[in-house]
């Protein structure tokens, strides 16, 4: 090989590098434009939302559209706030519907799934996929009999039905948290049986510590099912002062169109969207790191 040929690979390579560097940094360049355009089409709608509750008709139904309010209208959202009761809704959606289930949810999960991923039982196979199974079935198909069942039992009027079923588990989050269970190494359940602890102590003492995220994400989806659930309460609880938040953002939006018109009801209605939503918002933005470990471990194994 002559002298004169080692420049001229060695600028050869050198070009490569660079179109190697040059498409790599094209590609990422489009990868994160993506992302941000579909965070912006995300997030427009939220901000929408804010938007208008700050504003008053004339600026809501300009054409074209305002999207900086001007003025802004901040007591829009104290005067949303007291149409109806929202504190005594918010009250009975934290305290008496989203803790308790939320509660019920996570221990009952939790159990369930140590069962299956941990323990070895005749049958246990066999039992996860009827659990499974049961996701398959509709909402609508067990909402009749469900309602049968509970008014029988004078549970109808009380929060009974929408906290007690959470005490029995669900079947996502026991596959999900099985998922889970089974990347921790046995080795950590035969050292405790060693020291002399039972099944309970194994899991309140030593499994359920290293699952923290995946228990935060269960508590998350859970508290937001309880938050967002409109259809449950409008069933089981027939009472103004039981109501829950949900309940109340939809009888504002009635009681407005029909007394004060919808012109009045857009910015009061889109200020306590905003109110209601801003809660779960935060709880994901400070919980996301929790949020999307136990998601990506919950998949390790299957």
């Amino acid at each position: 090989m002559s002298v004169k040929a080692l420049p001229s690979r060695q600028a050869r390579d050198l070009s490569t590098a660079r179109t190697a560097s040059l498409t790599q940094g094209l590609v990422e360049f489009v990868k994160y434009a993506i992302l941000l355009l579909l965070s912006f089409s995300f997030l427009l709608p939220f901000y929408w939302m804010v938007s208008s509750a700050l504003k008053n008709d004339s600026q809501i139904y300009t054409v074209p559209p305002v999207w900086i309010p001007s003025p802004a209208f901040w007591e829009n959202f104290w005067n949303a706030w007291h149409v109806l009761d929202f504190n005594r809704m918010a009250y009975n959606t934290v305290f008496k519907y989203g803790i308790p289930s939320t509660i019920g949810t996570v221990l009952s999960s939790a159990l369930v799934a140590y069962g299956f991923a941990r323990l070895k039982w005749p049958g246990r196979d066999f039992c996860f996929a009827i659990c499974l199974a049961t996701m398959m079935i509709p909402f609508q198909v067990r909402l009749v009999p469900l309602f049968i069942i509970f008014k029988n039992w004078g549970w109808v009027g009380t929060y009974l039905p929408l906290t007690i079923p959470a005490y029995f588990g669900n079947a996502f989050f026991i596959f999900m948290l099985r998922q889970f269970f089974r990347t921790i190494p046995m080795e950590l359940s035969d050292a405790g049986k060693i020291d002399g602890a039972n099944e309970f102590q194994i899991l309140f003492r030593i499994i359920l510590p290293l699952v923290k995220p995946a228990l935060a994400v269960v508590a998350l989806f859970s508290f937001m099912n309880a938050w967002n659930d409109y259809l449950g309460p409008l069933i089981y609880v027939n009472q103004e002062q039981q109501w829950t938040l949900a309940l109340g953002i939809s009888r504002m939006a009635s009681a407005m169109g029909e007394h004060g018109g919808v012109l009045n009801a857009y910015p009061y209605l889109m200020a306590a969207s905003a109110i209601v939503t801003l809660p779960i918002f935060f709880a994901f933005f400070f919980a996301q790191r929790s949020f999307i470990e136990g998601i990506s471990m919950s998949g390790l194994k299957g």
